[in-house]
């Protein structure tokens, strides 16, 4: 029988041919991440959950058309997953929006589309439409503001 200790390789001996690879890609796609367009999405995203009086006077308006109450019944507040499952584009330092997200009714659901513009403080809606897809798949869109560049 032989007494003699067995050395074991320390972990980095062990691993080190694949942890520099692997922690030289990770650090590439954080790099890109940071520097690319996919951060402007998020910053988008947190814009608009801070801009809840945007949303509340598009649905006011949305709400006074006699159309939109006929096909859609009451509309629901706006709630925050609806901001997130929509699109948000701000733009002109966060002077202007584009948005598109879901609105809930007590007859049915909807996309509003909004376009707007910050003045004084105050969004100005360029835009605000409603689409409807109805029960045979037919679509309608509403036009509660229009755009006036058409």
């Amino acid at each position: 029988m032989n007494n003699e200790l067995i050395e074991q390789k320390s972990w980095w001996k062990k691993n080190w041919k694949w942890f520099i690879p692997v922690s030289g890609l990770l650090l590439l796609i954080c790099s890109v991440f940071i520097s690319s367009e996919i951060m402007g999405i998020g910053t988008d995203f947190a814009q608009a959950y801070s801009d809840t009086e945007l949303y509340k006077d598009a649905i006011k308006k949305v709400e006074s058309d006699q159309k939109v109450k006929e096909l859609l019944g009451e509309i629901e507040p706006i709630d925050k997953f609806a901001i997130l499952e929509g699109e948000v584009n701000y733009s002109n330092g966060n002077q202007s929006v584009n948005s598109t997200l879901r609105i809930q009714g007590t007859k049915g659901k909807a996309k509003m589309d909004i376009s707007a513009d910050r003045v004084e403080g105050q969004w100005v809606f360029k835009k605000i439409n409603v689409r409807i897809k109805n029960s045979d798949n037919s679509k309608q869109t509403i036009e509660i503001i229009r755009d006036s560049k058409k």
